[in-house]
């Protein structure tokens, strides 16, 4: 492990074991990257449970990087990135998806930092002030229309979430729509409760989506029959383990609960 990573040697303190080297580019495919960023921690009534968090960077045909749901930066992923070329868009794929924004706004104040459905009020109720510039609608915006597919994940209750879809890798990019976690790098202390969410691989819907999608399944049926259309040769999420091989048998395993 090279010394700009040293001190983020992943440990139980943080109850998830994330997927070392933090917070330095891993290329998947041509003009495709992601990045292992640190532990977050989603709260649950009086529990905060850890995540691991995951952020992913496209090239776009524009020569632009486009930066999905960003996670924690350091001053070795800003250098990283800045050798890829001219940061243009800051995605937040849904309104859990945006703590991070701020942070790489300052950094490029030229990118243009999009906000998905609710995030712009989940934010203001937990009082950060993030600079959002525009908003994701159901069709992709002109800047990146020729790359990515895009579509409003609708039906849950809980999140509405922006989907994407890189034509040139074939890769879906999922936020909370899927989560996969890997049951032996979760603490023992627990794994019960992250199993009550329905959150381990082989990866599925959790349940709080699932259960407030009442009332309006036929439409997210809609929307998964839409996103599987596109039939994906892999799939990155963003927490636990993403679906390298086998993409759209897993995906169709996930998405189950909508028969």
């Amino acid at each position: 492990m090279s010394e700009a990573h040293a001190e983020e040697v992943p440990t139980w303190s943080d109850g998830v074991l994330p997927y070392a080297p933090l917070s330095t580019l891993k290329p998947l495919d041509e003009g495709l990257w992601w990045v292992d960023g640190p532990v977050a921690r989603m709260r649950f009534g009086p529990v905060a449970l850890p995540f691991p968090t995951r952020m992913v960077v496209i090239r776009l045909r524009s020569g632009g990087l486009w930066l999905w749901s960003p996670t924690a930066p350091t001053p070795g992923l800003f250098a990283e990135v800045d050798a890829l070329g001219r940061v243009a868009h800051l995605v937040s794929p849904n309104r859990f998806h945006y703590a991070a924004i701020p942070a790489w706004k300052a950094r490029y104040p030229h990118a243009t930092a999009w906000a998905s459905p609710g995030v712009r009020e989940r934010a203001r109720s937990q009082k950060l002030d993030v600079p959002f510039d525009a908003d994701l609608a159901e069709e992709a915006p002109e800047a990146w229309r020729q790359d990515l597919g895009q579509l409003i994940f609708r039906g849950s209750r809980y999140v509405e979430e922006v989907v994407f879809f890189h034509h040139a890798s074939s890769t879906l990019v999922l936020a909370d729509l899927v989560m996969s976690l890997e049951r032996e790098r979760v603490h023992p202390r627990l794994r019960w409760m992250l199993a009550l969410g329905d959150t381990f691989w082989p990866g599925q819907t959790p349940r709080e989506v699932r259960a407030t999608t009442w009332g309006r399944v036929p439409l997210a049926r809609a929307c998964y029959e839409r996103m599987a259309g596109w039939r994906p040769r892999r799939v990155l999420v963003a927490h636990g383990r993403c679906y390298l091989d086998e993409a759209t048998v897993r995906l169709e395993r996930a998405f189950a609960w909508l028969r």
